[in-house]
């Protein structure tokens, strides 16, 4: 295994344990199902100077999540060629479960 697929799979693990996020993957396609690889590790792009994750928010609103993602996923990176590397969550997507929670939340505060 390599200094890179060791991170990603520790980065990925790391992301596994925040609740309101995952990997921005591709989804699963009939053919896709017997790839013999990690889809998630798709989301992570390692490079000398910046590592970057992509990931879908499942809860809102997204600042304290990625600010707690940020503080977790950094520590991965401590004790790595890549600990001064910048680290940069892209959110590609928002789930539609989260956007309905807002809507129920917003509906509820506008109830006489």
């Amino acid at each position: 295994m390599t200094p890179r697929s060791e991170l990603t799979r520790s980065l990925l693990s790391v992301l596994d344990g925040i609740p309101g996020l995952r990997p921005a993957s591709p989804a699963a396609s009939p053919g896709g199902a017997g790839v013999p690889w990690n889809l998630d590790a798709l989301a992570v792009g390692i490079d000398d100077d910046l590592v970057e994750i992509r990931v879908v928010a499942l809860a809102l609103p997204l600042p304290p999540l990625l600010r707690a993602a940020e503080a977790a996923l950094s520590t991965a990176l401590e004790g790595t060629r890549w600990n001064d590397a910048r680290l940069r969550l892209v959110v590609t997507d928002v789930d539609d479960g989260a956007l309905a929670a807002v809507t129920r939340v917003t509906a509820a505060a506008r109830r006489p």
